[in-house]
């Protein structure tokens, strides 16, 4: 076959699969305008069906998220093992980790400091949930340090799973090569394999949980969100994460002259999951496949770098915790100085990244600050009504940051990293 027959075969390739994902475009919006159509007629039974359908797609993927988790640092650690390439890649992933998470905080507090939300009474009958003002910030790193080998899948704990499997891929990597280590490493990549065959599946039906997400939102938002007194505060938030969506993350991707505009609509099916499901670790499943099969980024940079960011590239988060964090303690007249807010910008990057991707992750690890240093809780119990919403967007962002630095690592390592594609 001559050249000309070749560009020709791969001009009607891409064009193929192009016009594969201009179909899944257009079934995702058919699918979110049908969700928001049936969330605001408010009719009881479809609310019902559709919450049913969205618990259960929020299972499935809870279901393989944790298991994926586990055997993509795994896989990864044990075939990089002691390679210069496991130092740059986490190198690379931790140094646009810290910087996107540096800014999205430092942005939430010039937001903080310009609009300046005032002092909030409380209500009367004001309540935290159950048992949250007593956690200790130390309990919440002892928690991550398991205790059997069962307990941190279990309990879905994200921390634990990944200091349990970056020690059996650092183990596989130092063991001395022998048939035995071959079959465990094998055996790990075969479910691997299985797992992702499933994810397949379920990008295969996602339109329909999009459905049933988006009218669950719309279902909500049509019942109506009372934000009163908490609105300059709700404004600083969510403000912040917006500016972190739309203009730093996007400007970090144009510094390594990589187009965001592409990056987003590779990325769309992640980020639309996490904002509805409010889990960047129940969204990865998704999010890796969006990245080598729609960015077509390699398995050696995905397979590390987002499990790895999942739980700790956390912008929204920092955000958040920054931000309530200031909020609480003005309200309970504790002095903001210069030096004070300057260590809380720093309290809260190292929170963030020693948060779980979980539902309401956020919300129960500033409660643990706060409550460490004593300061009162009970204006939390009057932004939970508000958290949903604001939980949505920072997933949103957290997933799009993770898609973001394992994109710009990708176009790093591209042209020194053994079998990486010399494009991004």
């Amino acid at each position: 076959m001559d050249t000309s027959s070749k560009n020709m075969v791969n001009g009607d390739d891409l064009a193929a699969v192009r016009s594969k994902n201009l179909v899944k475009a257009l079934s995702w919006f058919i699918a979110m305008l049908l969700g928001a159509i049936l969330g605001w007629m408010q009719i009881g039974t479809i609310n019902e069906l559709c919450g049913f359908i969205a618990q259960v797609f929020t299972r499935l993927f809870q279901f393989v998220a944790v298991p994926v988790i586990c055997l993509a640092v795994i896989t990864t650690l044990a075939e990089l093992g002691t390679r210069r390439e496991t130092g740059r890649i986490f190198g690379h992933a931790l140094f646009y980790t810290l910087t996107t998470t540096f800014c999205a905080a430092f942005v939430a507090l010039l937001l903080f400091v310009w609009i300046a939300p005032e002092n909030v009474p409380l209500p009367s009958g004001t309540t935290v949930p159950e048992k949250l003002g007593s956690l200790s910030y130390y309990q919440h790193f002892l928690s991550v340090i398991p205790n059997n080998v069962l307990q941190p899948f279990l309990a879905g704990n994200v921390l634990s799973v990944l200091l349990v499997a970056a020690s059996v891929g650092l183990a596989l990597a130092f063991m001395p090569k022998s048939d035995k280590r071959d079959t465990v490493v094998c055996f790990f990549q075969g479910m691997q394999e299985l797992l992702f065959t499933l994810i397949r599946g379920l990008l295969a039906i996602l339109p329909v949980g999009i459905c049933a997400f988006t009218a669950q939102l719309a279902s909500q938002i049509e019942a109506g969100v009372i934000v009163g007194a908490l609105g300059k505060y709700t404004a600083v938030v969510i403000g912040g994460n917006l500016l972190q969506f739309f203009v730093v993350i996007p400007l970090f991707l144009l510094a390594r002259k990589v187009n965001p505009i592409q990056v987003f609509k590779g990325m769309f099916p992640a980020l639309a999951i996490a904002l509805f499901s409010k889990s960047s670790a129940g969204t990865l499943p998704v999010t890796l496949a969006s990245a080598e099969n729609n960015l077509h980024l390699h398995p050696k940079v995905t397979r590390f770098v987002l499990p790895i960011c999942t739980t700790i590239n956390m912008n929204g988060c920092a955000a958040f915790i920054l931000v309530t964090s200031l909020f609480l303690m003005q309200n309970a007249n504790v002095p903001l100085t210069t030096g004070t807010i300057c260590v809380w910008l720093f309290v809260s990057i190292l929170a963030a990244v020693g948060n779980a991707g979980v539902p309401m992750g956020c919300y129960f690890l500033t409660l643990s600050l706060m409550s460490s240093i004593n300061v009162p809780v009970d204006l939390m119990g009057v932004i939970l009504p508000i958290y949903a919403i604001i939980d949505m967007i920072e997933t949103c962002v957290n997933v799009w940051s993770d898609s973001a630095v394992a994109t710009m690592t990708h176009y790093d390592l591209r042209e020194t990293l053994a079998d990486l594609p010399q494009t991004a």
